[in-house]
């Protein structure tokens, strides 16, 4: 087994190292295992694992998300959200770095993209953030943190990614996002006003006083995000309609949004649909090559043979969880999420099983991990999205972005001692 895993190993990095797309990266390492370590016919098995893979209901709502996604990138959604929530945060601690917090955490439940949220998010808040005289650092490090909210509050597409690969359901996997995302934005935020408290100095003053009526009409910017909000997650969770079906809901909505804004039109409709397909290709291809990498696993015993190895080893519980946090940081460094999602589930489930995890609360866990990732280099996306907005080094954005690497680190502690964060709404939905 040893030398299975030493040889697969080291031809995933040979690859990945070398530009290989991920996808072929994961088909080459499956055909690997198989022809060289198994006497299975290897393209019999690769066709099937493949077409198997490929037409999974499931899978309709993963472009339906990111068309929806698309479009409100393309509409003045983010604009009138901002117009919207500063008004209410001048005498916050902190004051309008607030704004990105909340409103990336507003943004990720109608995106369900971390790199959509924080270009969105950013392209409004930097300039007028950065104008108004609030620190540098914090302000993208507060964007970079926050912005990975997209990956898992609802709908967010590599949840659907873990639920079809571990055969979940993805309306729970969707519910029990909830709560951990409303803790990691009051642990953001709780970390601004301690910031703010400690460096009084490095926060503008608070804007002229603005009238309650004035405040009130502001907000009503706010109604067609909170009705997207309510529409999409209100559905699944009532049960008035599956992911796959609140997905068309959330696009039919954003296209009326986006139309009633003035921000649609025959242009617009053609690079959101180009971008739809450009991404979901990407994910329904390295999908495919999981799955025969799954196969692939299967057939060699690696993840049976490797969760009896971990199984002998009698480490507990919170000591399994700590070493895969580690294991999935430094993946991330390399990876992108849904990489790393689909690279490593076949090879921990096994585990995770063994040890009695919940599965729902281990997607949770898993995609709050892969959150962390997303801010650390080399491969942070957040990181290379606001190197591209701001022209910053991209180790400056990530020192920035470093205290909110520990906030999610705390929420990790916090859902393991407390899983009923994460468990609580799904057991309360039953069946759906």
């Amino acid at each position: 087994m040893l030398l299975m895993i030493v040889v697969l190993t080291v031809a995933m990095l040979v690859m990945l190292g070398s530009g290989v797309w991920v996808a072929f990266a994961l088909l080459g390492m499956g055909w690997l295992g198989i022809s060289q370590f198994t006497s299975i016919p290897t393209g019999d098995i690769m066709a099937s694992d493949i077409w198997g893979a490929s037409y999974s209901w499931e899978l309709t709502a993963l472009p339906m998300f990111i068309w929806m996604g698309e479009i409100l990138f393309r509409s003045r959604l983010a604009e009138d959200m901002f117009t919207g929530l500063t008004p209410w945060m001048r005498r916050i601690p902190g004051r309008l770095l607030h704004t990105n917090v909340v409103g990336c955490g507003l943004f990720a439940a109608v995106s369900g993209s971390s790199a959509a949220t924080c270009a969105t998010m950013g392209k409004m808040s930097i300039p007028e953030l950065t104008r108004r005289g609030y620190d540098e650092r914090l302000v993208l490090g507060t964007l970079a943190g926050s912005a990975t909210l997209g990956l898992l509050i609802p709908p967010s597409i590599i949840l659907i990614v873990f639920a079809v690969a571990t055969e979940q359901s993805i309306a729970r996997l969707f519910v029990a996002g909830i709560l951990p995302g409303l803790l990691l934005i009051s642990l953001f935020a709780g970390y601004l006003m301690l910031w703010s408290w400690r460096y009084p100095h490095k926060v503008p003053a608070a804007d002229a006083s603005i009238p309650l009526l004035e405040k009130l009409r502001r907000s009503k910017r706010l109604i067609p995000m909170l009705g997207l909000i309510v529409g999409v997650i209100g559905s699944i969770y009532t049960g008035l309609a599956s992911p796959t079906e609140a997905a068309a809901v959330g696009v039919v909505l954003s296209l009326l949004l986006a139309r009633l804004q003035g921000a649609m039109n025959a242009a617009i409709f053609r690079d959101a649909m180009l971008g739809t397909v450009k991404t979901s290709c990407m994910i329904a291809f390295i999908l495919a090559g999981a799955s025969f990498l799954t196969a692939a696993m299967g057939f060699t015993r690696i993840p049976s043979d490797l969760a009896a190895w971990i199984a002998g080893m009698e480490l507990s519980p919170y000591m399994l969880l700590a070493v895969l946090t580690v294991f999935f940081v430094i993946l991330g460094c390399f990876l992108d999420g849904i990489s790393v999602v689909v690279l490593t589930t076949s090879i921990m489930l096994p585990m995770v099983e063994a040890a009695g995890i919940d599965l729902i609360w281990f997607g949770i866990f898993l995609v709050i991990v892969v959150e962390m990732s997303q801010i650390t280099p080399p491969v942070g996306f957040n990181l290379f999205v606001l190197q591209g907005m701001t022209g910053k080094n991209i180790l400056h954005i990530a020192k920035a972005a470093l205290p909110f690497f520990f906030l999610m680190l705390l929420g990790v502690v916090l859902i393991t001692l407390f899983p009923a964060i994460v468990t609580y709404l799904p057991n309360a939905m039953g069946g759906h």
